[in-house]
């Protein structure tokens, strides 16, 4: 009987789970409050309350070490002005309302130190059971480090005076914790970084929920959440406004596993969800379900460039609005940027496979970028039930494709495609929906781009184009193609209808993949002997807008008899012939 209730309860857990699986990080119970007035702490934001604070960080300590039980360190209503902290294992910072921490602004506030990475307002180094909560907020007071206010990037101070960090990235973090365990931050409100907000440094077992992160939309490197090295993190009920990257995993000396971020609100100059562009190690098993990416420079992307490789990441039930901002910051407005090269010469091509993006709806100034590179391919790639409307807004130009960092940086590139692939092998498209603006000015040329021989094994099932217009939506413009294969592309596409009846043969040849009811394209060559059918097509430089009607699975009564020449004929002049009867229909109104 045991065994039969074990046995449904596993069909049942199975049956139930969505894409995101996790299970939130708590720190145990506390037994004991210590306030930093009872410690000497003025609270009044002009005196430093450096000594009492960290004094009373100390004690917390010293209980938890001796019971095993957490200290609050209660902060009440007050400012209070403080040069870096350390978080010791055991200890919670409890901020309440209407309490503000606040950074100190000046370069002794943070020395001595050895480096740049040992700047921060409040650190946790090798701690176990720490956090922060209490509904205030801690402030790096960011607007102090700014030399110049301008309304595309503001010019930042360096303390480059030690030769410890590059150019005008040398300002403390906020928050980090480092080489810790047992992290929890919850219900606290992180605001004016003057660098990273939040960093989390090769650490294991991390929750992040219930955080505001407000930066200053004009700040470069004013990340929200930095991931880097670290295991079994949860972020969830996040709402991140910032100018630089919002969720940002990195890996420098180890492998990143197991990040699951769900329920938050975004928007950025730069990227809302990326990975790198630090990429030494591998990134696993990560999941982003329920966000909402707003206004953005780019939403979901990926920047590889030292050689780790990515797979089995997630993208569910995500809105994202992208838009161009001013091309100093990194994007181009794209709403998915899947991009791995070498950084420099020295560098490795590190691979990306096995992503799912499913539930996606978009609205974005730019297209779909995915860019691997000859050693580093993109591969096992699926698009699932999106939704991607892309129109003009903003007065910035476009006409560039951002490579950067490294690899080619900023490339022209006249016409912009709803998705550009290159160095791709292996991409599904299933229940995808693309409709653009007839704007003349907008730049767009097609749904699909390739690049020249790089894309192989790309399927499509139900993918429609729509072109958006004053009138209301058509379906395709007649004068554009689907798909332009730059230069001399030798690609083949195949099409299976979905119907169950019996339709041309298949070629069962090295490399032909078979997949019922979908698109296929393969670069296998075709049988000595065999003619071409209607499913099996060579593309030339572009397929002209009759083939479209093809692609789209539209009026697909094709007969294995027919050849492709004779049947798209066929296709054109039935077309030709609906267009005279609508154009005798409009006449008599």
């Amino acid at each position: 009987m045991g065994s039969i209730l074990l046995i449904l309860l596993f069909f049942s857990l199975v049956q139930s789970r969505s894409y995101t699986s996790y299970s939130k990080i708590q720190l145990p119970g506390d037994s004991l409050a210590l306030s930093v007035t009872d410690f000497g702490a003025t609270g009044d934001g002009i005196n430093y309350d450096t000594s009492a604070v960290q004094s009373t960080i100390d004690a917390c300590n010293r209980h938890y070490t001796s019971s095993s039980s957490i200290c609050r360190v209660t902060f009440p209503s007050g400012n209070y002005l403080t040069a870096k902290l350390h978080l010791r294992s055991g200890v919670v910072l409890d901020v309440t309302e209407n309490a503000v921490l606040l950074g100190g602004p000046r370069i002794e506030d943070y020395y001595p130190a050895e480096t740049s990475s040992d700047w921060y307002v409040v650190v946790a180094n090798n701690a176990t059971d720490v956090g922060i909560t209490g509904g205030g907020a801690i402030d790096g007071q960011g607007s102090k480090f700014v030399v110049r206010f301008d309304e595309k990037k503001n010019v930042m101070v360096s303390w480059n005076q030690t030769g410890a960090c590059l150019g005008d990235e040398c300002r403390p973090r906020l928050v980090g914790f480092v080489d810790s365990r047992n992290v929890e931050i919850w219900n606290i409100t992180l605001r004016e970084p003057a660098y990273w907000c939040l960093h989390i440094v090769r650490c294991e077992n991390t929750s992040v929920h219930d955080v505001s992160i407000l930066g200053d939309f004009n700040t470069p490197n004013n990340d929200g959440i930095d991931i880097e090295d670290s295991n079994n993190t949860v972020i969830t009920r996040c709402h991140i406004d910032t100018g630089d990257d919002a969720i940002c995993p990195k890996t420098y000396t180890g492998p990143l596993y197991n990040l699951t971020a769900t329920d938050c609100w975004i928007r950025t100059k730069s990227s809302a969800i990326k990975l790198g562009s630090a990429s030494w190690f591998d990134f696993k098993g990560l999941v982003f379900d329920n966000i909402t990416i707003f206004e953005s420079h780019r939403g979901l992307g990926m920047q590889i460039r030292d050689g780790g490789n990515v797979s089995d990441i997630t993208f569910s039930n995500i809105n994202i609005s992208t838009r161009y901002y001013d091309p100093s910051w990194w994007g181009r407005a794209e709403p998915i940027y899947i991009t791995t090269c070498p950084r420099d010469s020295s560098a490795k091509e590190g691979s990306i496979s096995n992503l799912l993006f499913v539930n996606i709806t978009i609205n974005s100034e730019n297209g779909v970028f995915l860019s691997g590179s000859p050693n580093g391919l993109l591969s096992d790639i699926k698009f699932k039930n999106m939704n991607l409307t892309v129109r003009r807004w903003s007065n910035y130009s476009a006409g560039l494709v951002d490579y950067r960092p490294g690899c080619r940086g900023l490339v022209n590139h006249s016409a912009t495609a709803g998705i550009i692939m290159e160095h791709v092998n292996g991409f599904s498209i299933e229940n995808v929906d693309l409709k653009w603006s007839d704007d003349l000015n907008s730049g767009w040329n097609v749904p699909l781009e390739f690049r020249p021989s790089t894309v192989n094994n790309v399927s499509l099932f139900e993918f429609d184009y729509y072109v958006l217009s004053e009138i209301g939506i058509t379906e395709m413009a007649s004068t554009k193609p689907l798909i332009v294969a730059a230069k001399t592309l030798r690609n083949r596409i195949h099409f299976r209808s979905g119907s169950t009846s019996a339709g041309p043969s298949r070629w069962a040849t090295p490399g032909h993949e078979e997949r019922p009811k979908g698109y296929f394209m393969n670069r296998t060559p075709p049988p000595p002997g065999q003619s071409r059918k209607w499913e099996d097509w060579e593309l030339p430089c572009y397929i002209t807008s009759f083939l479209t009607i093809v692609i789209l699975g539209v009026g697909l009564n094709a007969k294995p008899d027919l050849s492709i020449e004779t049947w798209a004929h066929q296709k054109a002049l039935e077309r030709l012939e609906m267009e005279k009867l609508a154009s005798v229909g409009d006449s008599s109104d």
